[in-house]
């Protein structure tokens, strides 16, 4: 019997440290669920050691003694493991940031990170509130954690609306892009979408970006394309070196063929909804002598953004560069103000389009 008892305690201890360099080398609570089926093994082992008595009987008062014993093991068990996933989860997010957060430098962030790194989250929620204090530094107000739910119904979604195009009198387009974040195939549907119904020869067009809060910027760029007058289409600039967004590659991205340009004068239309991708595809524009905006000053999001997966299925969506005009501006987290300060800007756009006749 004590041979028996001895064996089975020193075959717990042998598991609880298994278990404890488990969760030591691993980094992401994916892989507490492996961690928590050895320890349960090793309640059933300990189990036997406190229940078993002399001649196979069983005690009512020792068997609930160790489930009493079993149950505080359990819960400082579990404790320990959702509070070691919850720092890793914290600390996953923080590399990421350190590595690619457009203002993780500097004073401000050694102290937002350092505090980080210091928190004990309780849940899975708190850890995420943390990261989201750490991203405000780290990224500024355009990064934001996207929930797993929010991950999954973005990925299924598919009623993102399509541009429109419709004619003015003297042969000028209005063209309506909206937000879009769809896949690559609705891509080339946007893109196509005013690039099949817009003619060769216009007078003049609106390009309408009120209200267009963002997601992926190519095919956007690649609906008005035509009017653009070069190449040089945007850059990014990361803490690291500044990219270049040649025209050729936005039309790659979006899966799309080049078209002739069309010459003439452009209005663009903004609100102060209009943001992210939606500043880009503005940006795009600014320098260009035949382009006037008309509206009121935009959200102030002319950032790059890319989301990084993390453990739980959630996405931390991080600042990683800003963009910067042709014309050598740097353009982030200020409001881009119009050249025509007014309340109503398609009836003032055409207007002016009326006039360059």
């Amino acid at each position: 019997m004590n041979c028996f008892v001895t064996y089975k305690y020193m075959k717990f201890q042998l598991q609880f440290k298994r278990i404890r360099f488990f969760l030591d080398k691993q980094k992401t609570d994916l892989h507490i669920a492996h961690g928590l089926k050895l320890f349960n093994s090793s309640i059933k082992d300990i189990t036997k050691v406190f229940v078993i008595l002399p001649f196979g009987k069983t005690s009512l008062v020792m068997k609930k003694v160790c489930w009493l014993l079993v149950g505080g093991i359990m819960a400082l068990a579990l404790a320990v493991s959702c509070g070691d996933a919850n720092r890793t989860y914290v600390r996953k997010a923080i590399r990421i940031m350190d590595r690619d957060g457009l203002f993780a430098e500097g004073a401000d962030w050694d102290a937002a990170r350092q505090k980080a790194l210091a928190a004990s989250p309780a849940s899975l929620e708190e850890a995420q509130e943390v990261i989201r204090e750490a991203g405000n530094v780290a990224g500024g107000k355009h990064t934001f954690l996207k929930l797993s739910d929010a991950v999954s119904e973005d990925a299924a979604a598919t009623d993102w609306a399509m541009p429109s195009v419709t004619m003015e009198a003297g042969g000028i387009a209005v063209i309506t892009l909206p937000p879009f974040s769809g896949n690559s195939e609705e891509g080339v549907r946007y893109a196509s979408a005013v690039l099949d119904a817009v003619p060769d020869t216009l007078s003049g067009v609106v390009i309408d970006l009120r209200d267009n809060r963002g997601g992926n910027m190519y095919p956007m760029i690649s609906a008005v394309h035509r009017f653009l007058a070069d190449d040089n289409v945007l850059r990014f600039r990361t803490r690291k070196r500044t990219q270049w967004i040649p025209l050729p590659f936005v039309l790659q991205a979006t899966g799309v063929g080049r078209l002739p340009r069309i010459e003439c004068p452009v209005a663009i239309l903004t609100n102060e909804w209009t943001a992210s991708s939606g500043e880009a595809t503005l940006l795009c524009f600014r320098g260009l002598d035949y382009v006037r905006v008309f509206g009121c000053p935009t959200a102030g999001y002319a950032s790059a953004n890319q989301p990084f997966p993390l453990p739980d299925g959630a996405q931390l969506v991080l600042t990683t560069g800003c963009d910067v005009a042709r014309t050598g501006e740097v353009f982030c987290d200020d409001p881009i103000a119009p050249d025509v300060l007014t309340d109503t800007p398609l009836e003032a756009a055409l207007d002016w389009l009326h006039g360059q006749e």
